[in-house]
Protein backbone atom coordinates (compact mmCIF):
# COMPACT_ATOMS: atom_id res chain seq x y z
CA UNK A 1 0.00 0.00 0.00
CA UNK A 2 1.39 3.29 -0.79
CA UNK A 3 1.90 5.07 2.26
CA UNK A 4 1.12 8.65 1.72
CA UNK A 5 -2.77 7.17 0.66
CA UNK A 6 -2.12 5.70 4.35
CA UNK A 7 -1.17 8.34 6.16
CA UNK A 8 -4.19 9.68 4.84
CA UNK A 9 -6.82 7.01 5.56
CA UNK A 10 -5.55 6.96 9.34
CA UNK A 11 -5.63 10.82 9.44
CA UNK A 12 -9.12 10.97 8.78
CA UNK A 13 -10.10 8.32 11.50
CA UNK A 14 -8.03 9.64 13.70
CA UNK A 15 -10.08 13.07 13.42
CA UNK A 16 -12.13 11.66 15.55
CA UNK A 17 -9.85 9.56 18.62
CA UNK A 18 -12.86 8.40 20.72
CA UNK A 19 -15.09 6.87 17.94
CA UNK A 20 -18.22 8.83 17.70
CA UNK A 21 -21.76 7.22 17.74
CA UNK A 22 -22.10 5.33 14.23
CA UNK A 23 -25.55 7.15 12.38
CA UNK A 24 -26.91 5.81 9.45
CA UNK A 25 -25.68 7.63 6.84
CA UNK A 26 -27.97 9.60 4.28
CA UNK A 27 -27.72 9.48 0.84
CA UNK A 28 -25.65 12.18 0.69
CA UNK A 29 -22.88 10.89 3.38
CA UNK A 30 -22.69 7.73 1.48
CA UNK A 31 -22.42 9.27 -1.84
CA UNK A 32 -19.48 10.83 0.27
CA UNK A 33 -18.24 7.73 1.06
CA UNK A 34 -18.38 6.09 -2.38
CA UNK A 35 -16.39 8.74 -3.94
CA UNK A 36 -13.38 8.07 -1.02
CA UNK A 37 -10.64 5.42 -2.10
CA UNK A 38 -11.21 2.73 -0.39
CA UNK A 39 -8.31 0.66 1.13
CA UNK A 40 -9.37 -2.35 -0.55
CA UNK A 41 -9.08 -0.81 -4.02
CA UNK A 42 -5.69 -0.17 -3.53
CA UNK A 43 -4.47 -3.69 -2.04
CA UNK A 44 -2.56 -6.29 -4.07
CA UNK A 45 -5.39 -8.32 -5.85
CA UNK A 46 -3.86 -11.82 -3.88
CA UNK A 47 -4.89 -9.56 -0.57
CA UNK A 48 -7.58 -7.87 -2.03
CA UNK A 49 -9.43 -11.56 -2.60
CA UNK A 50 -8.54 -11.91 1.23
CA UNK A 51 -9.85 -9.14 2.38
CA UNK A 52 -13.22 -9.43 0.86
CA UNK A 53 -13.25 -13.42 1.89
CA UNK A 54 -12.39 -12.28 5.46
CA UNK A 55 -15.74 -9.67 4.94
CA UNK A 56 -17.83 -12.14 4.23
CA UNK A 57 -16.72 -14.55 7.41
CA UNK A 58 -17.78 -11.61 9.94
CA UNK A 59 -20.87 -12.52 11.42
CA UNK A 60 -23.24 -9.35 12.54
CA UNK A 61 -25.07 -12.30 14.66
CA UNK A 62 -21.63 -13.32 16.91
CA UNK A 63 -21.11 -10.27 18.99
CA UNK A 64 -18.45 -11.44 20.43
CA UNK A 65 -16.85 -12.10 16.97
CA UNK A 66 -15.41 -9.04 17.54
CA UNK A 67 -13.56 -8.56 20.67
CA UNK A 68 -11.23 -10.83 18.99
CA UNK A 69 -11.02 -9.78 15.13
CA UNK A 70 -7.48 -9.26 14.03
CA UNK A 71 -6.46 -9.72 18.08
CA UNK A 72 -4.42 -12.53 16.34
CA UNK A 73 -1.97 -10.20 13.99
CA UNK A 74 -2.38 -7.41 17.09
CA UNK A 75 -0.66 -10.03 19.38
CA UNK A 76 2.09 -11.28 16.78
CA UNK A 77 2.35 -7.29 16.48
CA UNK A 78 2.79 -7.03 20.27
CA UNK A 79 5.51 -9.96 20.83
CA UNK A 80 7.59 -7.84 18.06
CA UNK A 81 7.10 -4.52 19.96
CA UNK A 82 8.29 -6.43 23.02
CA UNK A 83 11.23 -7.77 20.52
CA UNK A 84 12.04 -4.48 19.49
CA UNK A 85 13.09 -2.88 23.05
CA UNK A 86 14.45 -5.51 24.44
CA UNK A 87 16.52 -5.55 21.51
CA UNK A 88 16.98 -1.56 21.87
CA UNK A 89 17.85 -2.00 26.02
CA UNK A 90 20.41 -4.19 25.24
CA UNK A 91 22.62 -2.52 22.93
CA UNK A 92 24.74 -0.09 23.97
CA UNK A 93 26.04 2.03 21.48
CA UNK A 94 28.07 4.42 24.23
CA UNK A 95 30.56 1.22 24.74
CA UNK A 96 31.12 1.33 21.48
CA UNK A 97 31.81 5.09 21.68
CA UNK A 98 34.29 4.65 24.29
CA UNK A 99 36.48 1.75 22.87
CA UNK A 100 36.85 4.44 20.01
CA UNK A 101 37.86 6.92 22.05
CA UNK A 102 40.13 4.81 24.32
CA UNK A 103 41.79 3.93 20.37
CA UNK A 104 41.88 7.56 20.02
CA UNK A 105 43.44 8.28 22.94
CA UNK A 106 46.60 5.30 22.64
CA UNK A 107 46.89 6.89 18.89
CA UNK A 108 47.72 10.31 20.65
CA UNK A 109 50.34 8.61 23.05
CA UNK A 110 53.12 8.44 20.45
CA UNK A 111 53.68 11.81 19.58
CA UNK A 112 55.26 12.52 15.94
CA UNK A 113 57.53 15.07 17.52
CA UNK A 114 59.56 12.45 19.73
CA UNK A 115 60.24 10.76 16.34
CA UNK A 116 61.89 13.78 14.93
CA UNK A 117 65.73 13.81 15.16
CA UNK A 118 66.52 16.65 17.77
CA UNK A 119 70.16 17.91 17.69
CA UNK A 120 71.74 17.57 21.20
CA UNK A 121 74.42 19.07 23.12
CA UNK A 122 77.69 17.92 23.73
CA UNK A 123 77.15 16.07 26.94
CA UNK A 124 74.23 14.26 25.37
CA UNK A 125 76.04 13.34 22.58
CA UNK A 126 79.11 12.31 24.43
CA UNK A 127 76.99 9.98 26.92
CA UNK A 128 74.68 8.43 23.84
CA UNK A 129 71.38 10.39 24.74
CA UNK A 130 70.52 9.81 21.05
CA UNK A 131 70.73 6.37 21.34
CA UNK A 132 68.85 6.50 24.49
CA UNK A 133 66.03 8.47 23.09
CA UNK A 134 65.25 6.11 20.24
CA UNK A 135 65.31 2.89 22.69
CA UNK A 136 62.90 4.95 24.96
CA UNK A 137 60.66 5.62 21.79
CA UNK A 138 60.63 2.59 20.06
CA UNK A 139 59.71 1.07 24.08
CA UNK A 140 56.82 3.36 24.39
CA UNK A 141 55.58 2.66 20.03
CA UNK A 142 55.97 -1.12 21.18
CA UNK A 143 53.81 -0.74 24.51
CA UNK A 144 51.31 1.18 22.95
CA UNK A 145 50.95 -1.22 19.69
CA UNK A 146 50.15 -3.88 21.52
CA UNK A 147 47.28 -1.92 23.78
CA UNK A 148 45.71 -0.82 20.24
CA UNK A 149 46.07 -4.27 18.65
CA UNK A 150 43.54 -5.46 22.04
CA UNK A 151 41.38 -2.85 21.44
CA UNK A 152 41.02 -3.98 17.58
CA UNK A 153 39.75 -7.05 18.86
CA UNK A 154 37.26 -5.38 20.97
CA UNK A 155 36.56 -3.38 17.94
CA UNK A 156 36.02 -6.36 15.76
CA UNK A 157 34.04 -8.16 18.39
CA UNK A 158 31.68 -4.78 18.21
CA UNK A 159 31.96 -4.60 14.91
CA UNK A 160 30.44 -8.00 14.61
CA UNK A 161 27.87 -7.97 16.93
CA UNK A 162 26.72 -4.46 14.74
CA UNK A 163 26.47 -6.53 11.74
CA UNK A 164 24.47 -9.63 13.42
CA UNK A 165 22.15 -7.06 15.16
CA UNK A 166 21.68 -5.63 11.19
CA UNK A 167 20.61 -8.85 9.96
CA UNK A 168 18.04 -9.31 13.47
CA UNK A 169 16.97 -5.87 12.68
CA UNK A 170 16.14 -7.06 9.18
CA UNK A 171 14.18 -9.89 10.30
CA UNK A 172 11.95 -7.81 12.55
CA UNK A 173 11.42 -5.43 9.26
CA UNK A 174 10.46 -8.20 7.42
CA UNK A 175 8.24 -8.88 10.03
CA UNK A 176 6.90 -5.92 10.47
CA UNK A 177 5.91 -5.41 6.68
CA UNK A 178 4.12 -9.02 7.09
CA UNK A 179 2.26 -7.34 9.99
CA UNK A 180 1.61 -4.89 8.07
CA UNK A 181 0.32 -5.97 5.01
CA UNK A 182 -2.18 -8.44 7.84
CA UNK A 183 -3.32 -5.53 9.32
CA UNK A 184 -4.18 -3.66 5.95
CA UNK A 185 -6.42 -7.35 5.22
CA UNK A 186 -8.22 -7.03 8.41
CA UNK A 187 -8.88 -3.15 8.10
CA UNK A 188 -9.48 -3.27 4.39
CA UNK A 189 -12.28 -6.44 5.55
CA UNK A 190 -13.56 -4.68 7.98
CA UNK A 191 -14.15 -1.63 6.03
CA UNK A 192 -16.21 -3.59 3.50
CA UNK A 193 -18.57 -5.23 6.02
CA UNK A 194 -18.96 -1.64 7.38
CA UNK A 195 -20.08 -0.69 3.93
CA UNK A 196 -22.17 -3.43 3.70
CA UNK A 197 -23.93 -2.64 7.24
CA UNK A 198 -24.37 0.62 6.53
CA UNK A 199 -25.65 0.58 2.80
CA UNK A 200 -27.57 -2.54 2.15
CA UNK A 201 -28.00 -4.79 5.48
CA UNK A 202 -28.86 -2.29 8.23
CA UNK A 203 -31.23 0.18 5.82
CA UNK A 204 -32.90 -3.41 4.33
CA UNK A 205 -33.56 -4.62 8.30
CA UNK A 206 -34.70 -0.74 9.31
CA UNK A 207 -37.22 -1.12 6.50
CA UNK A 208 -38.55 -4.29 7.01
CA UNK A 209 -39.12 -3.44 10.68
CA UNK A 210 -40.49 -0.13 9.85
CA UNK A 211 -43.52 -1.91 7.71
CA UNK A 212 -43.42 -4.47 10.54
CA UNK A 213 -46.03 -2.53 13.13
CA UNK A 214 -46.38 -5.20 15.73
CA UNK A 215 -42.85 -6.68 15.07
CA UNK A 216 -40.58 -5.07 18.36
CA UNK A 217 -38.02 -7.72 17.97
CA UNK A 218 -37.06 -6.42 14.48
CA UNK A 219 -36.49 -3.26 16.20
CA UNK A 220 -34.26 -4.69 18.62
CA UNK A 221 -32.45 -6.44 15.77
CA UNK A 222 -31.90 -3.40 13.54
CA UNK A 223 -30.59 -1.57 17.37
CA UNK A 224 -28.06 -4.44 17.52
CA UNK A 225 -26.64 -4.77 13.90
CA UNK A 226 -26.22 -0.95 14.57
CA UNK A 227 -24.33 -1.51 17.67
CA UNK A 228 -22.41 -4.01 16.13
CA UNK A 229 -21.30 -2.17 13.33
CA UNK A 230 -20.27 0.64 15.89
CA UNK A 231 -18.18 -1.72 17.52
CA UNK A 232 -16.98 -3.28 14.24
CA UNK A 233 -16.20 1.04 13.38
CA UNK A 234 -14.33 1.04 16.82
CA UNK A 235 -12.49 -2.17 16.22
CA UNK A 236 -11.31 -1.45 12.80
CA UNK A 237 -9.89 1.98 14.20
CA UNK A 238 -8.02 0.14 16.80
CA UNK A 239 -6.76 -2.11 14.17
CA UNK A 240 -5.54 1.36 12.31
CA UNK A 241 -3.82 2.42 15.85
CA UNK A 242 -1.91 -0.78 15.38
CA UNK A 243 -1.00 -0.63 11.77
CA UNK A 244 0.35 3.03 12.53
CA UNK A 245 2.38 1.25 15.29
CA UNK A 246 4.00 -0.93 12.13
CA UNK A 247 4.47 2.18 9.80
CA UNK A 248 6.14 4.21 12.55
CA UNK A 249 8.52 0.81 13.53
CA UNK A 250 9.29 0.84 9.98
CA UNK A 251 11.99 3.90 9.73
CA UNK A 252 12.81 3.01 13.57
CA UNK A 253 13.80 -0.14 12.17
CA UNK A 254 16.01 1.15 9.39
CA UNK A 255 17.11 4.46 11.73
CA UNK A 256 18.62 1.65 14.05
CA UNK A 257 20.23 0.14 11.37
CA UNK A 258 21.52 2.48 9.29
CA UNK A 259 23.16 4.08 13.10
CA UNK A 260 24.76 0.63 13.36
CA UNK A 261 25.70 0.44 10.09
CA UNK A 262 27.73 3.94 10.32
CA UNK A 263 29.37 2.76 13.58
CA UNK A 264 30.18 -0.59 11.83
CA UNK A 265 32.18 1.60 8.47
CA UNK A 266 33.78 3.79 11.45
CA UNK A 267 34.69 0.65 13.00
CA UNK A 268 35.97 -0.90 9.94
CA UNK A 269 37.57 1.96 8.85
CA UNK A 270 39.61 2.38 12.42
CA UNK A 271 40.90 -1.49 11.79
CA UNK A 272 41.70 -1.34 8.21
CA UNK A 273 42.77 2.17 7.33
CA UNK A 274 43.42 4.16 10.47
CA UNK A 275 45.36 2.04 13.00
CA UNK A 276 47.71 0.34 9.98
CA UNK A 277 47.99 4.05 8.66
CA UNK A 278 49.23 5.08 12.37
CA UNK A 279 51.45 1.85 12.27
CA UNK A 280 53.12 2.58 8.69
CA UNK A 281 53.92 6.31 9.54
CA UNK A 282 55.10 5.31 12.74
CA UNK A 283 57.34 3.08 10.99
CA UNK A 284 58.19 5.11 8.42
CA UNK A 285 59.28 7.74 11.00
CA UNK A 286 61.03 5.55 13.22
CA UNK A 287 63.38 4.03 9.98
CA UNK A 288 64.00 7.77 9.10
CA UNK A 289 65.26 8.03 12.64
CA UNK A 290 67.43 5.22 12.14
CA UNK A 291 68.83 6.77 9.14
CA UNK A 292 69.35 10.34 10.59
CA UNK A 293 71.26 8.44 13.36
CA UNK A 294 73.08 6.61 11.06
CA UNK A 295 73.94 9.58 9.01
CA UNK A 296 75.01 11.30 12.20
CA UNK A 297 77.01 8.74 13.09
CA UNK A 298 78.64 8.95 9.69
CA UNK A 299 78.84 12.35 10.01
CA UNK A 300 80.87 12.09 13.35
CA UNK A 301 83.17 9.62 11.84
CA UNK A 302 83.67 11.97 8.59
CA UNK A 303 84.59 14.54 11.02
CA UNK A 304 86.76 12.86 13.74
CA UNK A 305 88.70 11.39 10.26
CA UNK A 306 89.32 15.01 8.51
CA UNK A 307 90.14 16.12 12.49
CA UNK A 308 92.52 13.19 13.02
CA UNK A 309 94.20 14.07 9.30
CA UNK A 310 94.11 17.40 10.11
CA UNK A 311 96.34 17.13 13.25
CA UNK A 312 98.13 14.51 11.42
CA UNK A 313 99.40 16.49 9.05
CA UNK A 314 99.82 19.28 11.00
CA UNK A 315 102.51 16.89 12.80
CA UNK A 316 103.85 15.92 10.02
CA UNK A 317 104.63 19.34 9.06
CA UNK A 318 106.20 20.01 12.42
CA UNK A 319 108.60 16.64 12.31
CA UNK A 320 109.95 17.40 9.06
CA UNK A 321 110.33 20.90 9.76
CA UNK A 322 112.37 20.20 12.86
CA UNK A 323 114.19 17.40 11.34
CA UNK A 324 115.16 19.65 8.09
CA UNK A 325 116.33 22.07 11.12
CA UNK A 326 118.23 19.62 12.52
CA UNK A 327 119.83 18.34 9.28
CA UNK A 328 120.86 21.73 8.42
CA UNK A 329 122.41 22.66 11.88
CA UNK A 330 126.24 21.41 12.69
CA UNK A 331 127.52 19.43 15.32
CA UNK A 332 129.28 22.81 17.29
CA UNK A 333 127.53 26.22 16.42
CA UNK A 334 129.44 28.73 15.31
CA UNK A 335 128.42 31.05 18.44
CA UNK A 336 129.12 28.14 20.53
CA UNK A 337 132.49 28.00 18.99
CA UNK A 338 133.08 32.10 19.65
CA UNK A 339 131.84 31.48 23.18
CA UNK A 340 134.44 28.81 23.87
CA UNK A 341 137.10 30.55 21.85
CA UNK A 342 136.54 34.07 24.30
CA UNK A 343 136.03 32.01 27.25
CA UNK A 344 139.50 30.32 26.32
CA UNK A 345 141.34 33.89 25.67
CA UNK A 346 139.62 35.89 28.48
CA UNK A 347 141.06 32.61 30.98
CA UNK A 348 144.44 32.50 29.23
CA UNK A 349 144.43 36.86 29.54
CA UNK A 350 143.43 35.93 33.70
CA UNK A 351 146.02 33.91 33.62
CA UNK A 352 148.71 35.59 31.88
CA UNK A 353 147.54 38.68 34.16
CA UNK A 354 147.92 36.05 37.38
CA UNK A 355 151.11 34.68 36.51
CA UNK A 356 152.44 38.36 35.87
CA UNK A 357 151.10 40.04 39.23
CA UNK A 358 152.79 37.02 40.31
CA UNK A 359 156.21 37.53 39.08
CA UNK A 360 155.99 41.45 40.36
CA UNK A 361 155.19 39.93 43.64
CA UNK A 362 158.01 38.06 44.15
CA UNK A 363 159.82 40.52 43.26
CA UNK A 364 159.30 42.83 45.61
CA UNK A 365 159.24 39.87 48.15
CA UNK A 366 162.62 38.86 46.78
CA UNK A 367 163.68 42.57 47.30
CA UNK A 368 162.24 42.72 51.08
CA UNK A 369 163.78 39.63 51.70
CA UNK A 370 167.28 40.91 50.64
CA UNK A 371 166.41 44.68 52.54
CA UNK A 372 165.70 42.33 55.69
CA UNK A 373 168.57 40.02 54.92
CA UNK A 374 170.91 43.55 54.94
CA UNK A 375 169.00 44.71 58.11
CA UNK A 376 169.73 41.06 59.70
CA UNK A 377 173.75 41.34 58.95
CA UNK A 378 173.74 44.85 59.80
CA UNK A 379 172.11 44.29 62.88
CA UNK A 380 174.42 41.49 63.73
CA UNK A 381 177.70 43.58 62.95
CA UNK A 382 176.72 46.11 65.41
CA UNK A 383 176.24 42.91 67.96
CA UNK A 384 179.73 42.01 67.76
CA UNK A 385 181.42 45.57 67.48
CA UNK A 386 180.19 46.06 71.09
Amino acid sequence: MNRDQSDLHIDELLADPFGGNIEIPGSEAVKAEKEQVRLVDVLPEENKEKAIQLAGQIDHKNMQSIVLYGSQAQSKLLNFSHDMINHVQKKDVGEIGEILGELMKKLEQVNPDDLQSKKKGFLARMFGRVSSSLQEVLSKYQKTSVQIDKISLKLEHSKNALISDNKLLEQLYEKNKEYFAALNVYIAAGELKLEELKTKTIPELKQQAESSDHNQMAVQEVNDLIQFADRLDKRVHDLLLSRQITIQSAPQIRLIQNTNQALAEKIQSSIVTAIPLWKNQVAIALTLLRQRNAVDAQQKVSDTTNELLLKNAELLKNNTIETARANERGLVDIDTLKKVQESLISTLEETLTIQEEGRIKRRQAEEELMMMEGDLKQKLLTIKER
